[in-house]
């Protein structure tokens, strides 16, 4: 009225419409067109002495996360622009609404700099940010993954009141994230906080690939989510968590999760491994061995007694090799007995242990209780020291099979690994039977080609000349909708099968190295990781770059 932009009557009856109405005056001035939104920010501007900014020309992306509380933003309809120090410019197209800055002062403890925009830019940016937290996830995860949790179908007795780790969009999310990822074969779910976005990769063949970059605003309720079907600690965010969970996909087929939660600058990052039981029970036929390998592992696991040791680096498929050689143990006339650090997969008939350092359940502690069960096969998830390995080798001497992992990176260099650790030679000798070393390398998709690979480039990556006839040829990746265009679909194991001759026993008594086990296994026949490849190659299961990126000449 002072500036005569209204007239008295007019702003008269607008004050009483606004408050029969229950609406905020600046609503009701703007909806009767007697001023534009952009005409009334500079009004504002000029009148109360602060400064206007467009919010068109601000970066939606540059947006400081999480410094008010969205709620608070919503509901006062202000938006925290920067933060500098003590000091926050905040969005606000009302200047009169002083209680909207003092409780923005009060909730962030900092100084409030308010900066005048156009009443409908801050409308629209304000249900943008609603939309991120709330609608785009809906509208990220339609309305798929209709899945349930073992743990909710034992906790659906017990009525308790909604929280914020039950909302309707998150648990929509994470369901359809853990069908996508179950749909694509994944073996692993990351879900990774940064400071400016929120990553949701899954491994795929043992490639990561990124899946969705969802609102950064979820991460917190997301994580919450996981951890409550977790059974973990909500409240814990500054140390380390493990858990585990079920996943209900059919009514008769359920996959296990392990849960991995760690601290880091800018959030929980969540690793889900999705622990397929089905793996285990696929027969030693599918994974890849060759016949004579198979033989090898078939007659050594066959054996009244002795230590069977299966190495490779994480993520290589030896906990599957060595739940096979269980499952064609397992019979009801044999006592098996596992420690692992965890039972990533459930087999029935099995009686599989978790061990627990916290409680003094270690694998040395498990070893120990398993001689007094009457075992026939042990199985220890990993030896990492020697109090375990000379348990586990005084087991294998008194008539029991022991099956166990090392971190490897072949099999003769195993041996001199144990000897490292302060095992006796002779004690290696009388006890290890058999050594198999893996990797997996993708297989190739039947959208496969022959691939044109120079002959240089074959003789160099260990083909003999005599092997390439022209009978056969590499063949190479293309990629269709079968393996999302990758060209790779599934896995295939590539492994080097030594049993312990008395040849080898003679150079283990005689400290041999790991070159000179190697050259005696060579001499014996004994394939290495990369021959095995090349013989995967060959078979056009897989590329020539796939066995090159995974193993060693």
């Amino acid at each position: 009225m002072q500036a005569g932009r209204l007239t008295a009557p007019q702003a008269d009856a607008l004050q009483r419409k606004a408050v029969a109405d229950k609406l905020p005056f600046i609503d009701v001035l703007l909806a009767s067109g007697s001023i534009g939104p952009h005409d009334l920010a500079v009004f504002c501007s000029e009148t109360f002495a602060y400064p206007m900014m467009d919010l068109h020309a601000f970066s939606f992306a540059a947006l400081p996360a999480k410094i008010i509380d969205p709620k608070l933003m919503q509901s006062q309809r202000v938006v925290a622009l920067a933060k500098r120090g003590n000091k926050m410019s905040v969005a606000i197209s009302d200047p009169t609404n002083t209680q909207a800055l003092d409780q923005i002062k009060f909730h962030t403890e900092s100084s409030v700099e308010p900066v005048i925009v156009a009443h409908d830019a801050l409308v629209r940016l304000l249900h943008e940010l609603s939309k991120s937290s709330e609608q785009l996830i809906g509208e990220l995860a339609g309305e798929e993954g209709e899945i349930q949790f073992a743990e909710e179908q034992e906790a659906a007795s017990q009525e308790a009141p909604a929280t914020d780790v039950e909302d309707a969009p998150i648990v929509r999310f994470l369901n359809k994230m853990l069908m996508d990822a179950v749909n694509m074969g994944a073996s692993d779910l990351h879900f990774e906080p940064f400071e400016k976005f929120y990553r949701i990769r899954f491994r795929v063949d043992g490639v990561l690939i990124e899946h969705a970059q969802p609102p950064i605003a979820i991460k917190d309720k997301l994580v919450s989510r996981i951890k409550v079907l977790a059974k973990l600690d909500i409240s814990e965010k500054r140390v380390p968590q493990d858990g585990r969970m079920r996943l209900i996909v059919s009514p008769t087929k359920t996959i296990d999760l392990r849960i991995s939660t760690l601290p880091t600058l800018f959030g929980e990052k969540t690793v889900m491994r999705i622990l397929d039981a089905t793996q285990a029970q696929m027969g030693i036929d599918s994974l890849g061995y060759e016949p004579d390998q198979r033989a090898l592992l078939l007659d050594a696991i066959a054996r009244p007694y002795g230590m069977v040791l299966v190495t490779g680096p994480t993520g290589s498929g030896k906990t599957v090799s060595l739940y096979t050689c269980l499952n064609i143990l397992n019979k009801p006339g044999i006592n098996i007995s596992t420690a692992e650090d965890p039972a990533e997969i459930n087999l029935p008939g099995v009686n599989q242990v978790n061990v627990n350092d916290k409680a003094g359940l270690t694998f040395p502690v498990a070893l120990k209780s398993f001689l007094r069960q009457d075992p026939d096969i042990i199985m220890v998830g990993e030896i990492r020291d020697l109090e375990t390995a000379d348990i586990a080798i005084k087991a294998a001497q008194t008539g029991h099979m022991v099956f166990s992992t090392l971190h490897t990176n072949d099999a003769p260099s195993t041996l001199t690994r144990m000897m490292n650790m302060g095992v006796a030679p002779f004690n290696i000798a009388s006890s290890v039977i058999l050594i198999t070393a893996q990797r997996l390398a993708r297989r190739l998709c039947t959208c496969k080609q022959p691939a044109d690979v120079p002959t240089d480039r074959l003789l160099s990556a260990g083909f003999r000349s005599d092997e390439l006839d022209g009978s056969w040829k590499p063949y190479g990746p293309v990629g269709c909708e079968r393996c999302n265009g990758t060209g790779y679909k599934g896995r295939v194991g590539i492994y080097q099968i030594m049993p312990i001759t008395p040849a080898i026993e003679k150079l283990i008594l005689a400290h041999g190295n790991a070159m000179q086990i190697a050259a005696q296994a060579a001499t014996e026949g004994v394939k290495t990781l990369r021959q095995s490849g090349l013989v995967k190659v060959k078979a056009g299961l897989t590329s020539l770059e796939e066995v090159l990126g995974c193993t060693n000449e």
